[in-house]
C-alpha cells in the first residue's frame, strides 16, 4: 500500500514537473522592452527582455513557443539564434553552434515581415556564417559590424543601438586599458537612457560597460538600478555585486547574490527539481568573494560546503560559469585563508562534470594545488599542478582561446615562483612573480569571476615581505588594491606601515 502511494506521487510529481516545462514559467518583473516585430510582438518582446539579462535558456523556449505557434515568423527563429549566442560570456559550445546557426538559417528562409526584420536576421547570419572556417573573434567582429550599420540605418530604433553597444562589448580587447569600445559603448546607452529609463538592456550594459577599477564608480547609479527594473532575473540579480565589488561595497554585493541565488534556486524547483542552477553557483562564487573579503569564515564555509554537495549530473545547463564556480569556490576558500595545506590537497571536483570543455576552469585547481604545495614544502606536488597548467595552457593555445590562455600563463608563472621560492631560488622567484602581476596588469578579468583567486600582485607583495623586504612589499600591495580594492590580505600587509 506504501509502496503504491510512492509510485503514485512519484508519477504526480514527475508530469508535474513536465507540465511545468512544457509552459512558460512565470518569471516575475524582466523590465520595460518594445522590440517591433510584424509578428507575435508582445511575446517576442517579452523574449528580447529575457535575453537582455542574458536569461538565454528560458529565452530560448520563449521564441521556440512563437515559432510552434507562428511558424511564419521569422523573428521567432532569429531569437533561438540569438539566444545561442551570448557576446560577452563565452563561446557558443558546438551545440549551442549547431543550434543557433540552424535557426539563424531557417529565419533567413522565411519571408520576414519587414526589411528592418531582414537587416536583424541578415546581421546574426554573419555571425554564424562560415563558422566551420572562421574563428570566434572574426564571426564576432561581423555581427558588430552588421549591428552597427543597422543601428544607423534605423536611428528611431533604440533596440538596434542596445544590441550593437552589446556587440561592441563583445570584441572590447581586454589588452586596451583605454577602455575604447567600452566607453562608446557606454555613450550609445547613455544617449537611449533618458527614452528607455525601464530597459533592462541599457542598465545592464552600462554595468559592463564600467566594469573595470577606474569606470567602476560611473555604473554606481546603473548597478543599483538593474536590481529594481528586472528583480524576475537571477541575473539582474546579481550583475549589481560586479560593480559594488569592484568599489569593496561588501554588504551590497552579498545582498545582491543571496537575492539572485533565491531566485535562480526557485527558478529551477519550478522547472527541473532537483538541480542546482548555474546562476545559483555564479552567484556563490561573488558571495563566497565577498564574505572572505569580510573575514566571515562561517558563512563562506558553509557555501563551500553547499558547492562540494553539487554533483556534476546535477547541474540546470553546466556552462562556463557553473565550471568557474565550482572550481574556484574552494580555491579560493583554501588560499585566502592561507590554508596551504587544504589548497594542496584540492582536486578536480566533481569528477563527473564535462571539465574537458572548460580547461580555463579547472585551471583553478591546479593553480590551488601549486601554490598550496608549494608554500607547504610539497614540491613534488606544486611540479606536478604547474606542469597540468602548463598542458592546458597549450591546450587553449591550440584552441585559438588566446584570452584564457594568458590567464592560465599568470597562474603558472606565479605557481613556479613559489615553487623556485621554497627551492630557495630567490631571486628567480621574484623575478617570476613579477612577470605573472606585470601580465595580469596587461590584462582584464572576465565577467565570470569576482577577480582572481590571488591577484598576482598582491602574491608578490607577500613574496617581498617573506624575503624582508617590507617596503616593497607595502607599495606592491597598494598598487594591488587599486585594482582589487578593500581585499583583506592586500590592507594587512599595507596596515604593517
Amino acid at each position: 500500500m506504501r509502496k503504491s502511494l510512492l509510485v503514485s506521487l512519484f508519477f504526480s510529481l514527475a508530469v508535474q514537473a513536465q507540465h511545468q516545462h512544457d509552459h512558460p514559467v512565470e518569471l516575475g518583473k524582466l523590465g520595460t522592452v518594445n522590440f517591433k516585430s510584424t509578428c507575435s510582438q508582445k511575446e517576442i518582446s517579452r523574449a528580447v527582455a529575457m535575453m537582455h539579462s542574458f536569461w538565454y535558456g528560458p529565452a530560448e523556449e520563449a521564441f521556440r513557443r512563437v515559432a510552434a505557434s507562428d511558424p511564419a515568423c521569422a523573428m521567432a527563429h532569429w531569437g533561438v539564434a540569438m539566444a545561442n549566442y551570448h557576446p560577452i560570456w563565452a563561446p557558443p559550445t558546438p551545440d549551442e553552434m549547431r543550434t543557433g546557426k540552424a535557426a539563424a538559417e531557417q529565419a533567413r528562409s522565411i519571408k520576414a515581415g519587414s526589411e528592418r526584420e531582414r537587416d536583424y536576421i541578415a546581421a546574426i547570419n554573419a555571425f554564424y556564417a562560415e563558422s566551420d572556417k572562421l574563428d570566434h573573434a572574426t564571426r564576432a567582429k561581423a555581427y558588430e559590424q552588421a549591428m552597427e550599420k543597422l543601428a544607423a540605418k534605423y536611428p528611431k530604433d533604440e533596440e538596434a543601438s542596445i544590441f550593437h553597444a552589446l556587440a561592441m562589448l563583445g570584441t572590447a580587447s581586454p589588452n586596451d586599458k583605454s577602455y575604447a569600445n567600452q566607453k562608446r559603448a557606454a555613450e550609445i546607452l547613455n544617449r537611449v537612457l533618458d527614452k528607455r529609463p525601464e530597459h533592462p538592456g541599457i542598465a545592464h550594459y552600462i554595468i559592463h560597460s564600467y566594469d573595470y577599477p577606474e569606470l567602476a564608480s560611473l555604473a554606481l547609479a546603473a548597478a543599483r538600478a538593474y536590481a529594481k527594473i528586472a528583480p524576475g532575473s537571477p541575473h539582474a540579480l546579481h550583475m549589481p555585486s560586479h560593480i559594488f565589488t569592484r568599489l569593496g561595497l561588501w554588504d551590497e554585493s552579498i545582498s545582491s547574490n543571496i537575492a539572485s541565488a533565491e531566485k535562480a534556486k526557485t527558478y529551477v524547483i519550478t522547472i527541473k527539481p532537483g538541480l542546482t542552477s548555474f546562476d545559483e553557483l555564479h552567484a556563490i562564487d561573488y558571495l563566497v568573494y565577498a564574505y572572505l573579503q569580510q573575514g566571515d569564515e562561517e558563512k563562506a564555509r558553509a557555501l563551500v560546503d553547499q558547492v562540494q554537495r553539487v554533483g556534476g549530473t546535477a547541474i540546470y545547463n553546466p556552462n562556463f560559469a557553473a565550471a568557474y564556480a565550482l572550481a574556484a569556490v574552494p580555491a579560493r576558500y583554501a588560499l585566502e585563508r592561507r590554508r596551504w595545506d587544504e589548497a594542496a590537497r584540492l582536486t578536480v571536483k566533481p569528477e563527473s562534470f564535462p571539465w574537458k570543455n572548460f580547461p580555463y576552469a579547472e585551471a583553478n585547481t591546479h593553480f590551488a594545488r601549486a601554490i598550496g604545495a608549494a608554500r607547504s614544502g610539497d614540491l613534488n606536488t606544486a611540479k606536478a599542478a604547474v606542469d597540468r597548467l602548463a598542458a592546458i595552457r597549450q591546450t587553449l593555445v591550440e584552441q585559438k582561446n588566446s584570452y584564457w590562455a594568458e590567464q592560465v600563463e599568470i597562474q603558472r608563472l606565479s605557481g613556479l615562483a613559489w615553487l623556485a621560492h621554497s627551492a630557495g631560488l630567490r631571486d628567480e622567484a621574484q623575478r617570476l612573480m613579477r612577470s605573472a602581476a606585470d601580465l595580469e596588469d596587461r590584462t582584464e578579468k572576465h565577467p565570470v569571476t569576482p577577480g582572481a583567486i590571488i591577484p598576482a600582485r598582491e602574491l608578490l607583495a607577500e613574496m617581498l615581505l617573506e624575503d624582508g623586504k617590507a617596503k616593497e612589499a607595502m607599495a606592491e600591495a597598494e598598487r594591488s588594491l587599486k585594482v582589487s580594492p578593500k581585499r583583506k590580505n592586500a590592507e594587512g600587509i599595507v596596515a604593517r606601515k
